[in-house]
């Protein structure tokens, strides 16, 4: 079941927003027919290249939608080597996108690279009315993440150089975020726990949990066994 999400058919989005000039300056959008809960602003992941985009991220959506929650699925140019251009699309949608649909409180929320974006935004430029961050199956340590070879080398390519050149986009190495973090980490993930439990070990506030028997879409997928956890969460950073 692990990356069945990825192709599963699923709802196209509500509405598709626009943040900038770019073709990749778009975000999906969907609505409950009663909002229970704030926005959900998602980053989806891999690793940062062209190789997926948003629409995975569709099944995760409507899912999160039947139960409540207006949801945003944000896209971002993915050019190797240009990782500003990445983060500075991940911010300008942050900045702009809540107030398209009228949200004063948001909950950020990304997958693997996508949960990367996410910890670096919720430090480095958190969206007004931040309630908190949930990040799926991190890239919390690109440090880390690089002496494992993690993706094939996935974050030398994204950064164009050595991590430890750019630890303005290390989660790990940023001041921790003014607002709740927590972490959801299938055990048998691929991407391995200790990337995560690195970032907690360097902001003690945050906190990690671990999902047994979940590997890395797991955490993604609305029919996994994972997926109550990440709701309950999600619904707990919301109070």
């Amino acid at each position: 079941m692990d990356r069945a999400v990825l192709t599963r058919p699923a709802p196209e989005p509500d509405r598709t927003l626009r943040y900038g000039d770019e073709p990749d300056h778009v975000a999906d959008a969907w609505f409950p027919v009663t909002a229970r809960y704030p926005l959900l602003v998602f980053v989806h992941g891999g690793y940062w290249t062209p190789t997926y985009d948003r629409t995975h991220t569709r099944p995760l959506a409507a899912a999160l939608r039947d139960e409540g929650w207006p949801v945003v699925s944000v896209e971002y140019r993915k050019v190797p080597g240009e990782p500003d251009d990445l983060v500075g699309d991940v911010g300008a949608a942050l900045a702009e996108v809540p107030a398209q649909v009228g949200a004063r409180e948001v909950v950020l929320a990304g997958h693997s690279a996508g949960g990367h974006l996410a910890l670096w935004a919720a430090s480095a430029c958190p969206p007004a009315g931040l309630l908190g961050t949930l990040p799926l199956a991190p890239v919390a340590d690109l440090m880390l993440a690089h002496r494992l070879g993690l993706g094939d080398g996935a974050v030398e390519a994204f950064l164009g150089c050595r991590p430890d050149e750019r630890a303005d986009l290390d989660p790990v190495r940023l001041p921790p975020p003014q607002s709740p973090v927590t972490i959801v980490h299938g055990a048998e993930d691929r991407l391995p726990v200790s990337v995560s439990e690195s970032y907690v070990d360097s902001n003690p506030a945050a906190e990690l949990v671990v999902v047994p028997g979940a590997a890395h879409f797991e955490v993604i997928d609305p029919l996994s066994a994972a997926w109550p956890v990440v709701t309950a969460r999600l619904a707990g950073l919301v109070g």
